[in-house]
């Protein structure tokens, strides 16, 4: 059965049909608030978009670049702010866009709750996105679209200098 099993996924990969693609994971604010604590050995991006949010999908594949460029030295989480109901639409979006980060769609919408504790700074707007180096706690928030060229200035200010 199990040579039965890896000769079928096999052949369905070579055929070009693949697994399922990652899933958004819906979470309340005190796992997003874990996610941004967390300490790893290593820098993490949490970035807050929608699906309906021009300039946050303009710079999605920057991030999914960045994910792959530098490996385990960064985690990247992907924080959808579309409705909990909208999540077979989220699944859809990330299945076309190849999204392979870790996605969750964040359940909370008294935004005044939670967005000063993510940052004082933020009004709420859309895309944000912060970076957290896990190794000292150093913290940088970015409200606007950023470049392909922003991002990885950023991360590698974060990856050089913890």
């Amino acid at each position: 059965m199990k040579k039965f099993f890896l000769l079928t996924t096999f052949i369905l990969t070579s055929l070009g049909v693949s697994r399922a693609q990652n899933e958004a994971e819906i979470i309340k604010f005190d796992r997003l608030d874990a996610l941004i604590k967390e300490r790893k050995n290593q820098v993490t991006v949490i970035n807050f978009w929608a699906t309906w949010c021009g300039p946050c999908i303009k710079e999605l594949p920057y991030f999914e670049a960045a994910r792959k460029t530098y490996g385990d030295k960064l985690s990247v989480n992907l924080i959808s702010l579309d409705f909990a109901d909208q999540l077979p639409k989220v699944h859809k979006f990330m299945e076309r866009k190849g999204i392979e980060s870790n996605v969750y769609l964040l359940d909370e919408i008294d935004y005044n709750s939670w967005i000063d504790r993510v940052d004082k700074s933020w009004s709420g707007a859309i895309p944000a996105t912060l970076i957290v180096d896990g190794r000292t706690d150093k913290r940088k928030f970015v409200e606007s679209e950023l470049t392909e060229a922003e991002l990885n200035r950023l991360i590698e200010e974060f990856i050089q200098n913890p």
